[in-house]
């Protein structure tokens, strides 16, 4: 038999090595057999690379080709070079030790001059890919169609004004969903990648957001018709590349889901860098979709705050990882989701090693917050100040107020005969910084 070439010879399975390893290609604090509450590291960080980026990545930007080459991309076939290219990303995720893959129809397999031959194409490739997981281990976290890059889809695809573009997005995404089942996904994830507008003047608002809406009732429909059982996600973003999207965050997609009487069947997958880009925090994003019982996953990047646009690098700011972890502790984890490196190497950054040192910096920032937030929970400092902050609400007229039962006319009558004015209390935001450095830096 023929031995399976190896596209990365000069790397071993990434190991762990604890925190005073000086080898680069080593996990210091991710050790993904260490067992904590029961669980294995692997299980309770759920890491998966986001093949877009490290295998369809060429390090291209908006002004100046690709610089990043590999081997494997050479080839007349389109679909034999991808079922190389499948087994070279096959290797990476075993060496990288992660459990998860996310796809795009169109990451995995080329695009056809007609729907049947793209459908074709994508087919030998899901082929491909369930006997390397089969072979491998590694599982799909979710899949997606790419619903924004062929110029059918310029102004957008659910919410384009041509219903010829909608009904061709409907047919891609009824095949995206067969292959997610096909290939035992956990998830389905919907970006609106253009689903928004470039002026108002061509644009009727109201009309693409009911659109919009059908397509996704069309979508838990057919899903449920097949026996998917996996969990609807929206990856909210407010801009780029429409400079409005309906999915601008998470709060403007709590309330379309409940409109549109879809917050059943979607959660959120919350990404870093989309969360500053519509002026939030990373952490902010998650309390407001735990808030709603809609968390469901994450896409592990971050922005570049000097710059206004998605730079989706691999993020190792453990403060903020911290801060994000500890609500999402908080909110009883990620359930069926996971932590997606949605996250590409520099232009620079040519070498396939480069790819190595990006992920492990991702993966060991993530371990280390999680294994920091689970000691803020457990000592519970951080909890009990917040406790005592709204304690005025856990009894009396405070309690009154959170169970309805105060009215205007009430509480007038005890400021006026009993309460008088309140006494202003420090909200010791410095202290609690402070607290919050000692966690980080010993």
């Amino acid at each position: 038999m023929k031995k399976p070439a190896v596209h990365f010879p000069t790397v071993a399975t990434i190991a762990h090595e604890g925190p005073g390893s000086a080898n680069p290609l080593a996990f210091r604090h991710y050790n993904p057999a260490e067992v904590i509450d029961g669980r294995t590291m692997k299980e309770h960080l759920r890491f998966s690379i986001a093949y877009w980026h490290a295998f369809r990545g060429t390090g291209s930007d908006p002004f100046g080709p690709g610089t990043i080459c590999r081997p494997w991309e050479s080839g007349k076939d389109p679909v034999s070079v991808a079922k190389v290219r499948m087994d070279a990303a096959f290797e990476f995720f075993q060496k990288i030790q992660a459990p998860f893959w996310c796809f795009h129809d169109r990451d995995i397999a080329p695009e056809g001059r007609t729907l049947a031959e793209s459908n074709k194409n994508l087919d030998q490739i899901v082929a491909h890919a369930k006997t390397l997981q089969k072979a491998t281990g590694v599982k799909l976290l979710w899949g997606t169609a790419n619903l924004f890059s062929n110029p059918r889809y310029m102004c957008g695809a659910s919410t384009n004004p041509d219903a010829h573009v909608f009904a061709y997005a409907a047919a891609q995404v009824k095949k995206a969903l067969e292959v997610t089942q096909e290939l035992g996904g956990e998830n389905y994830v919907f970006w609106g990648g253009r689903e928004g507008y470039e002026t108002l003047l061509n644009t009727n608002l109201k009309r693409e957001q009911e659109h919009l809406a059908a397509f996704m009732h069309l979508a838990v429909n057919y899903a449920r018709s097949i026996g998917f059982k996996g969990q609807f996600l929206i990856e909210p973003k407010p801009k780029e590349p429409t400079k409005h999207q309906y999915d601008f965050d998470v709060a403007s997609g709590v309330a379309f889901l409940r409109t549109f009487g879809l917050e059943k069947h979607f959660k959120f997958n919350i990404e870093t860098n989309h969360a500053t880009l519509a002026g939030h925090t990373f952490e902010h994003e998650i309390e407001v979709a735990a808030a709603q019982g809609m968390l469901g996953s994450i896409d592990a990047n971050t922005g570049d705050l000097l710059l206004g646009w998605d730079t989706d690098q691999f993020n190792t700011n453990v403060k903020e990882l911290t801060l994000a972890m500890v609500s999402i502790l908080r909110a009883g984890g990620l359930g069926s989701g996971g932590f997606n490196f949605d996250a590409k190497l520099r232009r620079p950054s040519i070498d396939p090693e480069d790819l190595f040192h990006a992920h492990i910096g991702g993966m060991d920032a993530y371990a280390l917050a999680f294994k920091l937030a689970r000691r803020i929970l457990a000592e519970g400092k951080f909890e009990q100040f917040v406790a005592d902050r709204y304690a005025s609400f856990d009894t009396g007229f405070g309690r009154d107020i959170e169970t309805g039962k105060a009215t205007f006319k009430s509480l007038e009558k005890l400021v006026l005969t009993k309460l008088g004015e309140p006494t202003p209390r420090s909200g010791k935001q410095e202290y609690l910084e402070n607290l919050l450095n000692t966690y980080l830096h010993g």
